[in-house]
Parts: C-alpha cells; sequence; structure tokens
C-alpha cells in the first residue's frame, strides 16, 4: 500500500497501535436513557448508566445523542471532481457526450483526491462505509485506509465489445488482487460489472461463478431506465432482473443499484434471491429515470432496500441525510400514503440494512458490536424539540447537527472538526483546475 500522506496514518497501522485503547463517551443520549458509552479498541464494551472506568479518551456526551452512523450502499466516491460539471442532461447523453468523455482524461491521482474529498464529505455528514464502483480503484483504496473509514471497492468491468473486457480494467483488477491480502478489514473487494448494456452476458456469467467461489459480493446497475429495459427485452426477450438471474448474478450478496422499472416477475425474483437494492433517489429525480416503488417493493413484498447517494456527477453531493429525507417523501408521494415509508424504516435502510447486506457487524449501537457511531448535536436548532430523535434525524437534520463520527472505534471527527479538513478541500480545488485544463487543451 502506499505511504499515507500529509499526517493521515495510514489505517491497518493504527489498529494495531491502537487495539487495545479505550474511548469512553459520558452521559450522551441513547434511545431516550442517559447513558455511559465505553469502547474497548474497535467494539463497544460497556453500554452503562455509568461506568467507572480510566479511559484513554474522554467524550462529554451532555447535550448530545449517540445513534449509528450512516453505510453509503452505492457510490462513484472519485465523482466529486466532477459535481455541478453536467447537471440537467438526460442519462445517456450524460454519460456518453460528458461523464466517459470527462473521464478518460483522469488519472490515478486525480482519483486519490476526489476520494479523499469525498470521504471529507462523508465523514461530515455522518457516514463511515461506501460501497464503490470507479476507475482506478487503488487511489479509492489509499484513501480510505488513510481516512480510516469502511469501503467495498468494486473490480470494474466494462467491455469494448461482447466478451472483451477493457484492458485497463484487466489490468487495474490485477493490481486489486495484489493488494487484497494488505487490506485492513475495514475494507473488501467486490465485482462490479457496471451494467447489462456494458457487459454481455458471457462475462456476467463468469464474474457470478467467480463471486460464488470467492463468497464476495456483486455490485451492478440494474433497471434503472426504461430505455435499459427495452433493451433487454429485445436483445435478450427478457427484462434486466430476469437476464441478470439468468446469468447467476443475483443471490444475498448481491446489490443493484436503482431497480426502479420493476416487473412483479422481477420483484419476486429479487425477494426471492434475497438480493438488495441500493436506492438512490436524488439521482433518480435529478436523471428523470424514474420513481422506484419503495412501499411495494420493500414494505408490502419484503425485499431488502438499502440507501445510497449515486456519485456527487448525478446527485451533487453524498448527503444520506438528504436521501434519507427524499426517500421518504418519494415513497409517500409515489403510494399517495402519507403512513408509508415510516422514518424508522427510512433510518434502517440507511444504517443497519446494509450494514448486514456488507457483512458489517455494526449498524446499531449495542454491547459487542464494532464501534461505529456518530453524535448528534441536540442544541442545534434543526433538532429543537426532541420530540422524536429519529423522526428529526430523517425529516429534519443537516450536517451541521453531525458533532463527532467514530469508526471501528477512531475518532474521525470530534466537535465538528476533522483533521487537514482545508489541505484536502485545496488538493481537489487544484486537481479540478488542472483537469479541466487538461480537457481542454485536448479538445
Amino acid at each position: 500500500m502506499p505511504g499515507c500522506r500529509n499526517g493521515w496514518r495510514s489505517g491497518w497501522r493504527w489498529e494495531v497501535e491502537e487495539s487495545m485503547k479505550t474511548l469512553l463517551i459520558r452521559q450522551v443520549l441513547l434511545n431516550d436513557t442517559i447513558r455511559d458509552v465505553l469502547i474497548k479498541g474497535n467494539r463497544f464494551a460497556t453500554i452503562a448508566s455509568s461506568v467507572m472506568v480510566d479511559a484513554d479518551q474522554i467524550i462529554d456526551g451532555r447535550g448530545k445523542a449517540i445513534l449509528p452512523p450512516f453505510y453509503n450502499a452505492h457510490n462513484h466516491a472519485a465523482m466529486t471532481l466532477m459535481r455541478g460539471y453536467a447537471d440537467d442532461i438526460e442519462l445517456f447523453a450524460w454519460l456518453n457526450q460528458h461523464i466517459w468523455p470527462f473521464e478518460n482524461h483522469i488519472t490515478e491521482e486525480d482519483v486519490y483526491h476526489g476520494s479523499r474529498l469525498a470521504i471529507l464529505e462523508m465523514i461530515r455528514t455522518g457516514t463511515v462505509f461506501f460501497n464503490d464502483m470507479y476507475w482506478f480503484s487503488r487511489a479509492t483504496i489509499r484513501a480510505v485506509e488513510e481516512m480510516g473509514v469502511r469501503a467495498a471497492i468494486g473490480r470494474l468491468f466494462i467491455e469494448d465489445r461482447p466478451g472483451h473486457i477493457l484492458p485497463r480494467n484487466l489490468a487495474e483488477n490485477e493490481v486489486l488482487e495484489k493488494l487484497s491480502v494488505h487490506l485492513s478489514d475495514r475494507l473488501q473487494l467486490t465485482f462490479a460489472p457496471h451494467a447489462i448494456y456494458t457487459v454481455s452476458g458471457q462475462t456476467l456469467c463468469k464474474i457470478g461463478e467467480a463471486a460464488r467461489a470467492m463468497d464476495q459480493r456483486i455490485h451492478i446497475h440494474a433497471a434503472e431506465t426504461l430505455r435499459e429495459v427495452e433493451h433487454a427485452v429485445k436483445e435478450h426477450g427478457m427484462t434486466p432482473i430476469a437476464w441478470l438471474d439468468r446469468c447467476g448474478m443475483l443471490g444475498p450478496k448481491t446489490i443493484l443499484a436503482h431497480c426502479i422499472h420493476l416487473t412483479p416477475d422481477d420483484i419476486a425474483i429479487l425477494r426471492e434471491r434475497d438480493v438488495t437494492i441500493a436506492h438512490m433517489p436524488c439521482s433518480n429525480f435529478k436523471l428523470a429515470s424514474g420513481q422506484f416503488r419503495f412501499h411495494e417493493v420493500m414494505e408490502q413484498q419484503g425485499c431488502r432496500v438499502a440507501i445510497g447517494t449515486d456519485g456527487c456527477a448525478s446527485n451533487n453531493n453524498l448527503s444520506m441525510l438528504e436521501e434519507m429525507k427524499f426517500a421518504a417523501l418519494s415513497a409517500k408521494g409515489e403510494s399517495m400514503c402519507a403512513t408509508v415509508a415510516y422514518a424508522q424504516t427510512i433510518f434502517d435502510c440507511a444504517t443497519r440494512i446494509p450494514a448486514k447486506a456488507f457483512g458489517i457487524d455494526a449498524g446499531v449501537i449495542e454491547e459487542g458490536r464494532l464501534a461505529d457511531a456518530v453524535l448528534v448535536d441536540l442544541s442545534h436548532p434543526l433538532m429543537v424539540p426532541n420530540h422524536h430523535l429519529v423522526s428529526n434525524w430523517v425529516y429534519s437534520a443537516d450536517s451541521a447537527c453531525v458533532d463527532t463520527v467514530i469508526c471501528n472505534g477512531r475518532v474521525l471527527m470530534a466537535n465538528k472538526k476533522i483533521p487537514l479538513e482545508h489541505e484536502i478541500v485545496a488538493a481537489a480545488q487544484e486537481t479540478c483546475i488542472r483537469l479541466v485544463e487538461r480537457i481542454r487543451t485536448t479538445k
């Protein structure tokens, strides 16, 4: 793994050094009760009305609540570099005429700085994990290891013709395999074919076989647009979901991004295969891809749904707080029923459900679980009054309400301050300036 920069210690080195240290959060609100929360190493050790120990680090939790942080089920982190670059454009024109030409000029170092900016934004908005699919994933891994969050990093597959994976994908994925034995336990690798319209059936079948053999997750876009569905029916005689099932791609370790256009048979397949759907309402609305049927798919038919943000090029920010509110309002609007998509249900889709889907022993604040948490500033105007904490968190809060972020027992943000934030932002700004100039001079 490349050496860390700018004062960040590498994640695995920190975990070795700090594995026996203790962190005590005193008098914090947990489930409507004031508690002391003791973290030993990377797990919650004791949660009680009073914990009398000499901890290595003590946080005053008075005036704060402790909640599980967010686990972002679908993202393209380094697309922070394209925030606002190509807005108000239809999906396929957006991809073919703007995004993919832009990405042809991106370097590994660009992805590193874009990923650091994304992680910075995610920490500030209470997210400690993201499921990523992007180019130069080694650079994203480098940023994840340095900044102390969790991530699922995809081996990207795109073909230039059926059965022929892009050479750059093959080369990058080979690098990932070599790195895999050196990764901290905060990282996992996935198989990430882009979509059925960029990866052929023969390759999808091979990916499905490899993922099962290695017991790893599959991450792919699916049923995002009507155009995709129409193409699949014309090309394969079946919907994208049925085609993925035919290719052996669906199972408990499959994450499908979007799933907007589903037939009743599709929904039955997804439920039977225990697939996780990554729901991104903001991206779906912005690209006018359609409206996910949350109430029908999850609450009536019992499919597993987790919330993600998508990348900043199609959403513009990575706030799971904003995404939760949009998910709740979208579900109510689509179903024409105000009593669907309860705040607690939506909150679970952003915390407990994605954590479980990715095999992370977290997503709840309980003794023995991995020590991931956010401390919420209850004195912030958006959190007052506190009639119902989760409702405030889903419908009212923004990033200013996030006071402290803890991942794997490590404090990543304290008192709304993140180490080297200004330096990370400045480096990303300089990267974007150079990148735009590079694009301009090659036209």
